[in-house]
């Protein structure tokens, strides 16, 4: 845990920045990312101790449970907020939002960044750190629950291994703090963005509500798309792209305007993606936009060093109608 703190302490010198970057740069060149798993107790209708995990890059901190302040009004899964090095932080109660009994109490605090904001889940206790191949996490959606992106196989493909479910944080934050959550889904600002006739953006999003934010947002722009779900999915969508370009004569640049991809999702992340698409010559001069909640100046800068044409943190419509629009200037489609 101690890594953790050092590496998002406030006090981190630009030389710890440096490798930090190029820590996650080795780890994205492999496919891999690092998954901090803790537990929340007994799960519901059963006593077993499920493991649950959050990439270890949206962890700034790890605490013991500090001083609790009760806030008037609050939804039952917030349990108040913390003063944490002078920040005022709300506290969601995680096992009480999974339905989990915890055993022991909630005594330590996972503080994150995501999506431009901060906030703290209180867990039973943080379990350890696994480093894993994106394509050992395989997609959870329609295996019930709502909350959960993805499992993590710990072991790889053994027989029999452990098992993490991934939680979907932006549909946790929705869900517990719904009237800061939709501030962000505001539209207003937004200018219609114009793509070349007969050409669409390739969407893609591992997260239920975030693929509902952005279909918003790229409604509102006006622009033609295909949601996707995975970077496989947007993958092989790509290459069915451009067989069908093929047959009719014309390239895959003239269906495929721009690619709008997230960071972290199963079976190939959106690092993997980016890289694929700027190496392979059929996908020449298509932008690719890396729209994530892993923000902060690190992360953008780790961006750079994958090929993409653009980043932004989720979710403001209006920077990415901006961001979109200045891709495709540069792509030759002003």
């Amino acid at each position: 845990m101690k890594a953790i703190q050092q590496s998002k302490s406030p006090a981190t010198s630009s030389h710890a920045s440096m490798r930090d970057i190029d820590e996650r740069t080795n780890l994205a060149a492999n496919s891999m990312f690092e998954l901090l798993l803790f537990r929340l107790g007994d799960a519901a209708n059963s006593d077993k101790r499920e493991l649950f995990g959050i990439n270890v890059f949206k962890v700034r901190e790890i605490l013991v449970m500090p001083e609790i302040t009760a806030m008037v009004n609050m939804p039952p899964t917030v349990m108040g907020v913390a003063n944490i090095r002078g920040q005022m932080i709300t506290v969601i109660n995680l096992p009480m939002v999974v339905g989990c009994r915890p055993k022991s109490g909630t005594g330590i605090l996972l503080v994150t960044e995501f999506a431009r904001t901060t906030q703290a889940f209180a867990v039973e206790e943080v379990s350890e750190i696994v480093r894993l191949e994106w394509k050992h996490v395989l997609s959870a959606e329609g295996s019930g629950g709502g909350l959960v992106t993805s499992i993590a196989r710990l072991d790889g493909s053994a027989e029999n291994t452990r098992l993490a479910q991934v939680l979907d944080v932006e549909q946790i934050l929705r869900d517990v703090l719904p009237e800061e959550q939709r501030s962000s889904e505001n539209t207003s600002g937004v200018t219609p963005v114009r793509l070349p006739p007969g050409s669409v953006v390739v969407a893609v999003d591992d997260s239920a509500v975030a693929r509902m934010m952005i279909e918003q947002g790229l409604k509102s722009m006006g622009v033609p798309f295909i949601m996707t779900k995975t970077g496989q999915e947007a993958w092989e969508l790509m290459e069915a792209m451009t067989v069908k370009a093929n047959d009719e004569g014309k390239r895959v640049q003239d269906k495929v305007a721009l690619v709008l991809t997230d960071l972290e999702m199963p079976v190939m992340d959106g690092f993997t993606l980016t890289r694929n698409i700027k190496q392979d010559g059929r996908f020449s001069g298509i932008p690719v936009i890396i729209h994530s909640s892993l923000t902060g100046s690190t992360n953008e800068s780790h961006v750079k060093t994958v090929g993409a044409d653009g980043y932004i943190a989720k979710f403001q419509a209006a920077e990415l109608s901006n961001i979109i629009r200045d891709a495709l200037v540069r792509a030759g489609h002003g």
